[in-house]
């Protein structure tokens, strides 16, 4: 039995949590949403102050909440790559404090593996191998998860990630920041058949098509278009425009999704990210996944946007594998999935 406290401040949610094993005691979450709304996006800036003010009540909450004190926490566990390089500094220099002060091991977490991890607090008889489909802001990735720790990347996007082009249609439409849950209320008014919109696909260069990569930024342009040609026709059908987006990216990743976890003889497939939260990716893939007898799991939709208790339960794991990072660990806004074991290698 192992007990983390986590830190979470890759980007504009602030967030502490404790979690037993698998079992969450405390998920302290502070949204800077509203703060960011009047930017129309995350002013990395203004994050990392917002992270700086939040911090101290966050961590009291979380200690409250989970009725424990330090003598009872085995490890602290912190996001430390990918993400804004000033945001994920001040969670970092945090946790590198209270592992000091009350003499823990430091477990550095990369965001996406907790993502990932999001699903086996949800599931407790989840275990690898599977595909985790990970729909974020900042990535769309299909990845193999061979087992506890070890990933291999067989798919991704080649320029916006799915969450970004919510953001970017939604700013189209005028139904502003943040664009994944606009677009979906506006969606759930609209016909998703109204239009056709092209679904992006990556040319190879011998001929056809990469079968598991992702391509939104001809999407965004075709919708771009659009508006521009409704305009002229008086009143814009925001609500159709933004069904038949949702529509045709959530058929997008679920197609891929199902296709690599076929292909790869995967047979459950975990969604992870923000966008996993999206009410038409839910049903469809659910549906077409159970009809090609694959197991669909996704996360509840608290654990689908960042927070802590994911990081911590990837913690968990790393804390009994006796993972541990030094003290002297940076903040890394770029670092890749695959690199992740370089963020252990210290004794306890």
């Amino acid at each position: 039995m192992s007990t983390i406290l986590a830190i979470e401040t890759s980007c504009d949610e602030t967030s502490v949590a404790i979690v037993k094993n698998r079992h969450i005691l405390s998920n302290i979450v502070a949204s800077q949403i509203d703060v960011h709304r009047a930017y129309g996006g995350v002013v990395p800036e203004v994050a990392s102050r917002q992270h700086l003010e939040v911090m101290n009540v966050c961590l009291e909450e979380a200690l409250q909440e989970g009725s424990l004190g330090w003598d009872q926490i085995d490890g602290v566990a912190v996001t430390v790559a990918p993400g804004l390089v000033g945001a994920l500094f001040v969670g970092l220099a945090t946790a590198k404090t209270l592992a000091m002060v009350h003499n823990k091991p430091l477990l550095g977490i990369h965001h996406l593996e907790g993502h990932i991890y999001a699903s086996y607090l949800s599931e407790p008889t989840l275990k690898p191998p599977f595909l985790c489909l990970l729909v974020s802001g900042g990535h769309t990735s299909l990845i193999a998860v061979r087992d506890y720790g070890s990933y291999e990347v067989l798919g991704g996007t080649r320029d916006d990630a799915a969450g970004e082009a919510f953001d970017k249609t939604a700013r189209l439409l005028g139904l502003g920041y943040p664009g994944g849950p606009a677009i979906d209320r506006a969606a759930k008014l609209g016909n998703p058949f109204a239009y056709s919109l092209p679904e992006g696909k990556v040319s190879h260069p011998d001929g056809g098509y990469y079968p598991y990569e992702f391509s939104f930024s001809g999407l965004k342009t075709a919708v771009s278009r659009l508006v521009k040609q409704l305009e002229t026709q008086g009143a814009l059908p925001v609500n159709d425009l933004a069904a038949s987006f949702q529509e045709t990216v959530a058929r997008s990743l679920t197609h891929r999704a199902i296709a690599c976890a076929l292909e790869h003889s995967l047979s459950t497939i975990v969604v992870g990210g923000g966008v996993a939260a999206n009410r038409s990716l839910r049903e469809k893939l659910t549906a077409m996944g159970t009809e090609k007898g694959l197991k669909v799991h996704f996360p509840p939709m608290r654990l689908c946007t960042d927070n802590a208790a994911m990081i911590a339960c990837a913690g968990v794991q790393h804390y009994q594998r006796n993972e541990f990072s030094p003290l002297t660990i940076s903040a890394n806004s770029r670092l890749s999935l695959t690199e992740l074991m370089s963020l252990y290698g210290s004794k306890y």
